[in-house]
């Protein structure tokens, strides 16, 4: 600009200042967070469901091309901000890794039971109907059965 056109400048300038200011305060979209903390919508939907990632509302869009309103969470720019600065993503996957090893453990002896009892019902049945505990009587004569 020329040194002319100063009180346009100026006025400019606080027009930017006054928006930059804002910036922090806006709330960050779904696929931003995404691209900030470099996680997928996967992972995204599942820590927003677990309370690991904060929403702070949620915004609606109707597009012309659908019928129903589009609803998606926004996140506040500070616990964005502190999400990537602590390194959580990295975290929170380790603990994902860790709880779906002992998911798929619990199902696979889930699984081994069922087989077990499909494969010799009667047995199975047998053995817990004859399973007796011994020193109950010592319990019930002091009284502490009821």
């Amino acid at each position: 600009m020329s040194e002319g056109q100063l009180d346009e400048f100026t006025i400019v300038s606080a027009k930017i200042e006054t928006v930059l200011e804002r910036v922090d305060t806006l709330p960050v979209f779904p696929r931003e967070a995404e691209d900030i903390l470099s996680i997928s919508s996967r992972e995204r939907h599942k820590w927003l469901k677990d309370g690991r990632l904060k929403s702070i509302g949620t915004r609606s869009v109707k597009l012309r091309v659908r019928t129903k309103k589009v609803i998606f969470h926004v996140f506040d720019p500070r616990h964005v901000e502190d999400v990537l600065d602590r390194d959580l993503p990295a975290l929170w996957r380790e603990v994902d890794v860790q709880e779906a090893a002992e998911n798929r453990r619990r199902g696979a002896a889930r699984a081994a039971a069922t087989r077990k009892e499909r494969s010799d019902p009667q047995g199975a049945r047998k053995n817990s109907e004859s399973l007796t505990l011994e020193g109950w009587d010592a319990f019930h004569k002091k009284g502490l059965l009821r």
